[in-house]
């Protein structure tokens, strides 16, 4: 089992002012928190791992391969901080586990019964609503 804390610890932090409307609050206080985790530089991640998030977060990644999240939420910066703490890592925790493979299944003779018998009768309803022929 994997302690998560850890992991925040290699998190680093930026703050700077929320954007939006709030008056002149916003305008004097830094309450946006800005997290960065950098993929490659982890310890507590191993190669297998920093592997699987890379390739999967390509998109998402700075060239230094550096994952990075807002929260501006609240007013308060402490509590974006905790906000964005949590999201990271439930956003990493996410993007770890990997997705088993679908196994195809065939269609029951059954269920196969029960879309033609569907089709014949619809088939049926709509040669109802023609004009009838001349013969």
């Amino acid at each position: 089992m994997m302690d998560w804390d850890l992991l925040a610890k290699e998190f680093t932090y930026k703050t700077s002012r929320s954007g939006g409307s709030g008056g002149q609050h916003v305008n004097k206080v830094e309450t946006k928190v800005t997290a960065q985790f950098n993929i490659r530089k982890s310890e507590f991640l191993t190669e297998d791992q920093k592997a699987l998030l890379i390739s999967k977060l390509s998109k998402r990644l700075t060239e230094d391969s550096e994952l990075s999240m807002y929260c501006q939420a609240t007013r308060s910066q402490l509590k974006n901080k905790e906000r964005v703490t949590q999201n990271l890592i439930r956003f990493i925790k996410h993007h770890l586990k990997k997705q088993k493979k679908r196994i195809p299944t065939k269609m029951s003779k059954d269920a196969k019964q029960k879309i033609l018998a569907n089709k014949k009768r619809r088939s049926k309803v709509k040669q109802m609503r023609k004009k009838p022929g001349l013969d």
